[in-house]
């Protein structure tokens, strides 16, 4: 059997679980992690990236639905999907991109109960094998940089 060494989930894996409350309530109020912060949004890097590029616009409110958002937070989200869409298309290039949202735990978020919205830059065979075997993704970039 092969291995595959990830020392940089270490620390998630020690530690992840040890901290109370919701990590993006923590990450509101943490500017040095956002890329872009408006009054009711945030953008910040996913930890665990499905491909290069992978961002969320997170929302400051702490809620599931995006019908029980403030209406100016409501009226900021398109301008700002459109935003961060333009500067991943400059920053990679992707021949197409995935935008997403999971409502709950049923719905596939992995943070179930704070609303954020997954913009993924995609290229035409940027998937393989090792996704579906071995249930790890290969990202050819460093979250660091």
């Amino acid at each position: 059997m092969e291995h595959l060494f990830t020392p940089w989930r270490r620390k998630y894996v020690v530690e992840g679980t040890r901290e109370e409350g919701c990590v993006f309530c923590r990450l509101a109020n943490s500017p040095e992690d956002q890329l872009l912060a408006t009054e009711h949004w945030y953008l910040a890097l996913n930890a665990f990236p499905y491909c290069s590029g992978h961002v969320m616009l997170i929302s400051r409110h702490h809620l599931r639905w995006l019908g029980d958002l403030p209406a100016a937070a409501r009226e900021e989200l398109g301008p700002l999907l459109a935003r961060v869409e333009d500067a991943l298309r400059r920053a990679y290039r992707p021949e197409g991109m995935n935008l997403g949202v999971n409502f709950g735990r049923a719905g596939g978020a992995g943070i179930p109960d704070h609303l954020h919205v997954h913009l993924l830059p995609r290229w035409v065979g940027d998937t393989n094998f090792i996704t579906t075997v071995g249930q790890t993704r290969v990202v050819p970039e460093d979250l660091a940089d």
